[in-house]
Order: structure tokens, then sequence, then C-alpha cells
């Protein structure tokens, strides 16, 4: 039986993002710090700490390991706490605000139905529902692991582990989404998005003018 490569559960939310970022990441192995990703590395400071501890009754693991061999999933989690009857409840750690655009919001709520997928792989229990904690707001917010979020999890891996095998680097995002988002994004420099682009319409223009 071949094995297939472990997609991390960060490059769910690195390619829901921008596939790009994820393959600079994940594929060419660059990151870069930025003001909001030393944010987020300091608000996953304590999250990060294995360890176990009982509050009001409920039992929480952080850094807790995470897998799904059926879909290749590898990973840990920021904190599970296991309710009442053993029901893991997966906790995902975030800088910022919880009052995020819903297409940004929509890149945290992948990466936490990834891990609900992979605790109810490793505990036999349904896991359908878990909450994003965003450190700025000091608040969490609560997610539905639904149907489509559980295909879309699928899909993404599948998407991930292409890429990785072939070692082809997605194109960047282009248009208003690519404003907003690279606007923000860390590897912005490395990436050279605009650059990238103009040289993308540039090469298409030569490929379908002969006079170019």
């Amino acid at each position: 039986m071949v094995e297939v490569e472990k997609v991390p559960l960060s490059a769910l939310q690195h390619w829901r993002y921008c596939p790009r970022q994820c393959g600079l990441i994940h594929l060419e192995q660059v990151f870069d710090d930025k003001v909001h990703t030393l944010r987020g590395q300091a608000a996953h400071a304590k999250a990060d700490q294995p360890g176990v501890e009982t509050a009001k009754g409920v039992r929480v693991e952080r850094a807790l390991p995470l897998w799904h061999d059926a879909l290749g999933l590898i990973g840990k989690s920021d904190v599970v706490e296991f309710l009442a009857g053993g029901v893991p409840y997966p906790v995902e750690y975030k800088h910022g605000s919880r009052n995020k655009a819903a297409d940004i919001a929509a890149c945290d709520d992948i990466q936490l139905a990834a891990q609900a997928m992979c605790l109810e792989y490793m505990t036999g229990e349904p896991v359908n529902e878990g909450a994003l904690y965003y450190a700025s707001s000091r608040r969490r917010r609560s997610v539905t692991i639904t149907d489509q979020l559980r295909i879309e999890v699928e899909q993404t891996a599948k998407a991930i582990r292409q890429m990785l095998d072939s070692g082809v680097l997605p194109a960047p995002l282009i248009g208003e989404q690519a404003t907003r988002r690279c606007k923000a994004c860390s590897l912005q420099e490395r990436c050279q998005p605009q650059a990238t682009h103009a040289g993308l319409v540039s090469a298409r223009a030569a490929l379908f003018d002969p006079d170019a």
C-alpha cells in the first residue's frame, strides 16, 4: 500500500486564503514574519504548550496531535475540550477580531472543520461543532461542521496534494480579491503578485497575437 503524502492542517487555511500563499509556504518552504503573523504566534503561545487540565468539569488538552489517515491529514490542535461523554470540541486560536469578512472567516472555518474530522477519525465520536477564539476580541465564534465544510476539506486536501506532487507553484490571485488579500499577506514581497500577473498577461497576449 502506497502511503499518500500528509497534508498539514494549516495548509488548508493557507490554500483557502490563497493557493499561491499555500505553495510558497508548503511547497517552497518560505515564510516571512509580519506584524499580524507575529501577533498570531503570540496568540498561540499558551495553546501551543502541551498539557491537560480540567476546568469546570471539562477536560482540556492543549497541542494535541491530530491525524486522519484516510484523508492524509496531519497536525495538532490548539485546544480540544472533551465535553460530557467524551465528545471532542476543538478550539482554534486566531489573532485579530472575530468580526472578519465572511470570505476570510471561511478560511479559518475550513481548518477547524479539518480538525473536527481528524478528531472523529481518532476517537470515533461525532464532532458537529467547534469554535474559533480571536485574541483581539477575546471572544469565540462557534462553527457548525456542516456537510459542505466536510466536502471542502476533502477537496482542498486533494488540491494541495496535487500541488505538492506536481511541484508547480499556483498563479497569483487577480482582481478585487487579490487587492484585499495580498495587502495583508506576509509573503507579498516574495510573491510579487502584481509583477507576476503582469508577466502572465503579457505572455498570454504574445501567445494569441502573432505580431506581438
